[in-house]
């Protein structure tokens, strides 16, 4: 459950509550005790992705769309 300060507390003790927040604690911001406002970790976004990333690194073999053997399919059709 988050803590929740009052802004005068806040601005008075910032730097104390984001050593807090930045050991993953929550905490929650009020104006004459109507929350307003929190403060939570920052999460590290992954990378976008670039498209053709993986361009030449996978090669699909020349018979891929060939049947299937015969004593596979009969594993399917069980």
């Amino acid at each position: 459950m988050p803590v929740t300060f009052n802004i005068h507390e806040a601005k008075t003790h910032f730097s104390k509550l984001l050593a807090r927040v930045g050991n993953g604690e929550e905490i929650v911001i009020a104006k004459a005790g109507k929350p307003i406002a929190r403060l939570v970790p920052s999460v590290e976004r992954p990378t976008r992705r670039v498209p053709g990333g993986a361009k030449e690194k996978v090669v699909m073999a020349p018979d891929f769309d060939a049947p299937l053997p015969e004593s596979i399919l009969e594993t399917f059709e069980r």
